[in-house]
């Protein structure tokens, strides 16, 4: 039964989308390309929403982090570094008998094409043994067609970010702990998109990079490492160890998320295990969403130690290193023993990346001990802590949390079931409609023109004037619009001076109605869409 209301709130949601202009299928006049969507009117303005308050919480209110925007191609050798290459790829299994693709952990979710109330297990024609598919978008670069013009769409924007790290570190001024932060469009050749828009081949990605010192060197610097207890940690402090800074992200996207209208009730944490981890990874947690469709990931944050920049660095040829005079000031103030152990422990740490990485033993040794004894020069590799959004899935979530029905009977006694839009002011898509009672009275109008022109600058309007008030206001709960004012004939003066200079302002989740004047509404609408 909750599987049943699970797919018809599905299939609500995805009527709703295409009907008021949220969302379209791509290319949908040439009967559609799976796995791609357009955003409609309302949705182009969720979206922006969205990625305008992340920007905003990530960069703009920190003094800690700084943005980029990078291509969308870049060189192959970037994704030989990454890894993606070489193992960015899923199973799949083919069947000869239906001919269809699937990935080999998905055989019993997937409609068999020839038969499609059955699963493919239940087709029994013969499977071929899983292989690896590359799930990166190829390209050429040039007028030339052949090995040496591949590149590829990136399936992340995280390692544009390392790529530049050097770069923005230099010219923003910055110094560890800093992050650099990304918003743009990511490719990935899924054989199997689904679930609507949650697992896309284009999509959307909010990216931050936070690079923070080793836990050695924060040792070194202050003598111990802080320790994470329950709950948010706080204020950044200048001894907090990699532990630490990745509770404090794993709160703050929290925090976001349920300052956007996404309430902590309806988000779980799950750590991952040991064996899930990543083999770069020190911890990752995934920030997961009660979607219609099962609890899925949202965002990851995960702790990527030195592993990203140190590839980068090998590949490139090109240092990564960064100089840290605290460091070597406090360095030359340890005792032998605590400089040993300091050493030997980053040294250990190095060589492990090292040799999990394939390079000779007698030479990953050399290079680690290198490394190490960077220290005692103020050098070393920042580590990372990587929070990972996508833009795409995180629309999905405000539209199933938004979603509500009322059902209103009449006078009359009929019946009538209407959607309301709960969005979170902040991301509603437009903030306030502005009506005029009557479209054929032209003192009506022009005032109501009027006070759209007074809120255009600050808010996004929706001017409407077609149908009854009680249509019109059912049309901007559908789409989500928090209030809506209403010019009527004591805003003119014509029932007398009592009223006259003031609006109807209704807002849409509660109904209520109240008188303002209209030299007070600009200031109040926005502090309420705060």
């Amino acid at each position: 039964m909750a599987e049943a209301k699970s797919t018809e709130l599905m299939e609500k949601l995805v009527s709703l989308c295409k009907r008021r202009g949220f969302i379209y299928p791509s290319s949908e006049i040439y009967g559609g390309i799976n796995g791609f969507w357009d955003y409609g009117p309302l949705g182009a303005e969720l979206k922006r929403n969205v990625k305008d308050l992340w920007w905003r919480h990530i960069v703009h209110r920190r003094d800690d982090v700084a943005g980029l925007e990078a291509t969308i191609i870049m060189s192959p050798r970037i994704w030989e570094a990454s890894g993606h290459v070489d193992t960015f790829s899923d199973p799949m299994i083919d069947c000869k008998t239906c001919k269809g693709r699937f990935r080999a952990d998905q055989i019993d979710e997937i409609p068999c094409p020839q038969k499609p109330s059955k699963c493919v297990q239940d087709c029994h024609g013969e499977k071929t043994e899983p292989r690896a598919f590359n799930l990166m978008f190829t390209t050429h670069v040039g007028p030339v067609r052949d090995d040496s013009s591949v590149a590829y769409l990136r399936p992340e924007t995280a390692q544009a970010i390392f790529a530049q790290f050097k770069n923005v570190l230099e010219t923003s001024r910055q110094k560890v702990p800093f992050g650099i932060a990304q918003i743009g469009k990511a490719f990935r050749n899924e054989v199997t998109p689904r679930n609507y828009t949650f697992r896309s081949r284009e999509f959307e990605q909010m990216e931050l990079e936070f690079f923070i010192k080793p836990d050695e060197v924060i040792e070194a610097i202050h003598g111990s490492i802080a320790t994470p207890g329950e709950g948010h940690p706080g204020e950044p402090q200048p001894n907090w160890g990699w532990q630490i800074w990745h509770k404090y992200w794993v709160e703050e996207r929290i925090r976001f998320y349920e300052s956007i209208g996404l309430p902590r009730t309806t988000l779980e944490e799950y750590w991952q295990t040991p064996e899930e981890l990543a083999h770069y990874a020190r911890a990752t947690v995934d920030i997961l969403f009660q979607f219609p469709f099962g609890t899925q990931e949202l965002e990851g944050i995960a702790a990527r130690s030195d592993f990203d920049l140190s590839q980068h660095e090998r590949f490139s040829g090109k240092p990564m290193k960064v100089f840290d005079d605290e460091l070597r000031a406090a360095w030359k103030q340890l005792d032998e023993s605590k400089q040993k152990d300091l050493r030997q422990r980053y040294h250990d740490a190095r060589l492990g990346y090292l040799t999990r990485t394939g390079v000779e033993s007698e030479k990953a040794a050399q290079l680690a001990k290198e490394d190490a004894d960077g220290l005692a020069k103020g050098q070393y590799v920042p580590h990372v802590i990587e929070p990972s959004a996508g833009v795409d899935r995180l629309i999905l979530a405000l539209l199933t949390s938004a979603y509500s029905e009322v059902t209103e009977t009449d006078a009359k006694g009929k019946s009538e079931t209407r959607v309301i839009l709960r969005f979170h002011p902040r991301t509603a898509p437009v903030k306030v409609g502005v009506m005029p009672l009557l479209k054929n009275k032209p003192g009506l109008v022009a005032k109501a023109r009027e006070v759209r022109d007074l809120l255009l600058p600050h808010l996004t309007v929706f001017y409407d004037d077609g149908g009854s008030i009680g249509r019109r206001y059912a049309r901007q709960d559908e789409a989500g619009t928090p209030f809506c004012v209403t010019i009527d004939f004591d805003t003119i003066g014509e029932n007398g001076p009592e009223l006259e200079g003031t609006v109807t302002l209704r807002e849409r989740d509660t109904s209520e109605q109240t008188r303002v004047k209209i030299d007070e509404l600009l200031p109040l609408l926005i502090e309420k869409s705060r």
